[in-house]
C-alpha cells in the first residue's frame, strides 16, 4: 500500500503548528498504524528530519496513550478499537490519510501529535477513589455485592482515560470520563461512604480543569474504544443532585 499522510506538526503549546505532507511506501496491510509510523519516522530520520512525535505506551488498546484523531475521528475508523490496534487493513491504496492531537483546551500540545492529559489525573486526584482504611486484603465472597451492580461498575470501569471523549466532544467535555469514575464506585458499597463528597469535587476539579459542558452530543460513546455507555453520566448527575441535597 501506498498512503499520503497528512500530518500536524507543531513544536510546542505556544508555538504555531501546520499540516505537513508525507508518503508512507510499501505499507504492509497487517501492520499496526503506529507500526506504519515507525516506518516513516525511520525514513525521516535516515533524511535528517525530525520524527513524527507521537505518544504510546501498552500497543496493546489497554493504556490509551496512543490516541490521535484520525480522518477527523479519535483513534481512527474501526468502532471499539484504540490507535494502536488499528491495523492498516483499514485503508486503501492511495488513500490520504490526516493525523491530529486530540483537539481540547484542556489538552495542550506538547510536541506534534502528544498533548498533555493531566487534566485528567487532577480529576481523579479530586476524588477518583476510596480513602476509607478497609484492613487487610479479605475474601472474594467477604463483601457480597449483587452481581447487577457488579455488572455495572465493571462497565464503568472499562474506561482508559484516553481523552478519545473529549477529543470528539464538540465542547470539549470530559463528562464521560469523570462519571464512568463517578459511576464506578457509586453503586459499590466500598465507595458509597464518601459518595457525595467524591460526585462534588470530581465535578468541580472537571469545571476547573478547562473542560467544557455536556450537552448530549453522545459523540463521547461513539468514540470511546471501549464503548464506554453515556448511562454513566445520567448516573453521575443523579448522584450530583443527590450530593446538593435537592
Amino acid at each position: 500500500m501506498d498512503l499520503t499522510l497528512y500530518v500536524w506538526r507543531q513544536n510546542g503549546p505556544d508555538e504555531k503548528g501546520k499540516m505537513e505532507q508525507y508518503e508512507a511506501k510499501n505499507v504492509s496491510p497487517d501492520s499496526s498504524f503506529l507500526e506504519m509510523l515507525d516506518e516513516v519516522n525511520e525514513e525521516l530520520i535516515a533524511n535528517g528530519e525530525l520524527p513524527i512525535e507521537f505518544d504510546n505506551d501498552c500497543r496493546e488498546g489497554i493504556c490509551g496513550t496512543c490516541g490521535c484523531v484520525i480522518n477527523g475521528v479519535p483513534h481512527g475508523p474501526q468502532e471499539k478499537t484504540t490507535t494502536c490496534q488499528l491495523h492498516m487493513r483499514q485503508f486503501n491504496d492511495g488513500d490520504t490519510i490526516t493525523l491530529e492531537p486530540w483537539r481540547a483546551g484542556a489538552f495542550p500540545v506538547v510536541k506534534d501529535l502528544v498533548v498533555d492529559r493531566s487534566a485528567l489525573d487532577k480529576i481523579i486526584q479530586a476524588g477518583g477513589y476510596t480513602s476509607a482504611y478497609t484492613g487487610e486484603v479479605g475474601e472474594a465472597n467477604q463483601t457480597l455485592i449483587p452481581k447487577p451492580d457488579a455488572d455495572y461498575a465493571m462497565d464503568a470501569a472499562e474506561c482508559i482515560g484516553c481523552g478519545a471523549c473529549v477529543a470528539a466532544c464538540p465542547n470539549g467535555s470530559a463528562m464521560l470520563f469523570t462519571c464512568a469514575k463517578v459511576a464506578q464506585m457509586a453503586v459499590l458499597p466500598q465507595g458509597q461512604v464518601e459518595a457525595a463528597e467524591r460526585v462534588k469535587n470530581m465535578t468541580e476539579a472537571l469545571l476547573n480543569a478547562g473542560f467544557g459542558n455536556c450537552t448530549n452530543h453522545y459523540e463521547c460513546e461513539a468514540a470511546c474504544p471501549k464503548g464506554v455507555s453515556v448511562k454513566f453520566i445520567a448516573k453521575s448527575n443523579r448522584e450530583y443532585i443527590k450530593a446538593l441535597g435537592k
